[in-house]
């Protein structure tokens, strides 16, 4: 193989197909980039469960692939100078130059390297920027914990030219919905894909429409010359959507920013896993923190209150996450009691509601 490519161009293409190598690869050839030229430079890289392939223009001499160490090769990528890039196979070592800078990396076996997923059949397409925003909403509220698989995934529901997303740690739930244009207006589909995976996907491929598939357990997101596979969850999920109706009976309306910024100030002197606490009253709503060995902070914003007043507390964080999430700028917040859940959305009016985030409520000290 021979190529010349323009350095920029690789080190991105590098850097984004790098992004899924394992830390720990069960097998050597895992960690590497396969590189394959034709018409046009692939690099691909796979390790069982996700693959990401990204296609580049460059100057090919010579066709052939080669198999380099990928967190290598993206290192040295980016390090090199604003010059065009040679990759040339000699033997055992795939020599690459740029300007005076010259590296031979060992290259490992092509036949060893694992042959990547078949993308499914494309079912629906979304612009790059509102398939980022619902992904970015809703995967705060997906676990980190790999032994509840279930809650580690994004939930996806399409029917026709609605799709729905979802998450849940259990302790809150996270829902967007949103309009996209399917492949077949009639379709209806289901599917779990890890959200660490659709996370990644939906940032690397905002700047252009992302094109989704799914088919035999794999789903696929494919957008300007880039595609990534994974391997779906189990589809049992809860009845999410059962749980974000009921007839609220205390309603607060807030200013989104103000709100944000004094929870984050009063959070300060909140220990570990203790709780915000927010008193509204008519005119306004009171967020208290600490009180222990650090320290107390309280701060008030005004909000408009609907029903008795309530006094009621909230992880922080997991407050924070359901409030950075609303698209306008007033949030909802609907209470029932202080020992129940609390639902935020986007007040009606202010923006079209496509946004939902239950939260459970904490017992006060």
């Amino acid at each position: 193989m021979k190529i010349r490519v323009n350095r920029d161009v690789l080190a991105e293409a590098v850097a984004w197909a790098a992004r899924v190598l394992p830390s720990r690869p069960v097998v050597p050839v895992l960690s590497g980039l396969l590189l394959e030229a034709g018409e046009e430079l692939t690099l691909s890289a796979f390790d069982y469960d996700v693959s990401a392939r990204a296609a580049i223009d460059a100057d090919v001499a010579e066709e052939g692939s080669v198999l380099i160490p990928g967190r290598l090769l993206a290192e040295i990528s980016r390090s090199l100078p604003a010059d065009e890039v040679e990759i040339v196979t000699e033997g055992p070592e795939a020599v690459l130059t740029c300007g005076s800078a010259e590296f031979g990396l060992v290259t490992m076996p092509v036949e060893d390297f694992p042959t990547l997923p078949v993308m499914p059949p494309v079912i629906g397409a979304i612009g790059g920027g509102v398939f980022a925003s619902a992904v970015g909403q809703v995967a705060p509220a997906a676990s980190r914990d790999d032994t509840l698989p279930m809650l580690t995934g994004i939930r996806m529901d399409v029917d026709g030219e609605s799709v729905a997303m979802a998450a849940t740690d259990r302790y809150r739930i996270a829902a967007r919905e949103f309009t996209w244009r399917p492949v077949e207006p009639g379709a209806s589909v289901s599917a779990m894909v890890p959200a660490r995976v659709l996370v990644e996907v939906a940032k690397s491929l905002r700047g252009g429409e992302v094109s989704v598939a799914m088919g035999d357990g794999v789903a696929g997101f494919e957008s300007v010359g880039r595609s990534t596979t994974v391997r779906l969850l189990d589809e049992q999920f809860i009845d999410y959507r059962s749980r974000l109706t009921s007839d609220w009976s205390i309603r607060a309306d807030v200013a989104v920013a103000p709100f944000v910024s004094a929870i984050k100030r009063v959070a300060l002197v909140a220990e570990r896993n203790t709780a915000v606490r927010l008193s509204f009253t008519q005119g306004r709503v009171l967020i208290q923190a600490g009180g222990g060995d650090i320290g107390r902070g309280t701060e008030s914003v005004p909000c408009e209150l609907r029903g008795d007043d309530i006094q009621i507390a909230f992880q922080s964080q997991f407050l924070l996450d359901g409030l950075v999430g609303m698209e306008g700028e007033l949030a909802r917040i609907n209470m029932e009691s202080p020992t129940r859940p609390a639902l935020i959305q986007d007040v009606p009016g202010d923006v079209q509601p496509s946004f939902r985030y239950l939260v459970m409520s904490l017992r006060q000290s």
